[in-house]
């Protein structure tokens, strides 16, 4: 028998599917949020739905954005001489954190994986290399995490690329199958700063 009545404990259970939620945060947060006035939780809830329902990606870099373009492919003072290539929208996040990249990016929507049946044709590589081959890049930094999937895929994606424009990757100060997304700043700007041509 639970302990929890039944829509408690659908909502704990919904909470566990979060990343990084187990079933004590699950629980806390379930606590909280029915301790909340209705009006707040409505508002909460709609604030939800209308994320899920508007925000898309960028026709341009495929970065999150409820417009066509998102607010980085439109600002003028970005370089546009320069794309960096990540793997997940949470890296371009990470990335803007440090304060030191001023070009635009490209994401990729995942890295290459045999295993999980993602292959390069699943990912946005080819839009990058038109995209590349239109704007005349002056140069692609490949910022993508080290791990086995994340060499496969940076590998690949600098093969066609090197053919348009220069390709570098940056330096890491993580270990291998560490994340982009959970780096400091400091190590991501250092990282950048360091980066390097692609061999």
């Amino acid at each position: 028998m639970s302990v929890y009545t039944r829509p408690l404990a659908r909502l704990i259970e919904h909470l566990q599917k979060l990343p990084g939620i187990g079933p004590k945060s699950a629980q806390r947060l379930a606590l909280h949020l029915i301790q909340r006035p209705e009006k707040e939780i409505a508002a909460f809830a709609e604030a939800l739905l209308a994320a899920k329902q508007q925000v898309g990606h960028c026709q341009r870099c495929f970065h999150l954005s409820s417009e066509d373009l998102c607010n980085i492919c439109r600002d003028p003072k970005r370089d546009t001489q320069t794309i960096c290539v990540v793997a997940d929208p949470r890296d371009v996040i990470a990335l803007e954190k440090t304060r030191e990249y001023k070009g635009l990016y490209h994401v990729l929507g995942g890295l290459i994986s045999p295993m999980d049946g993602i292959g390069p044709e699943q990912l946005t590589v080819q839009a990058l290399v038109r995209r590349v081959a239109q704007e005349k890049t002056q140069e692609v930094i490949i910022a993508i995490s080290p791990s086995v999937e994340g060499e496969t895929t940076t590998l690949y994606v600098g093969q066609l690329i090197k053919p348009f424009t220069r390709v570098t990757r940056i330096a890491f100060g993580l270990p291998m199958g560490g994340d982009l997304e959970y780096a400091d700043e400091v190590t991501l700007a250092r990282a950048l700063e360091g980066r390097r041509d692609l061999t």
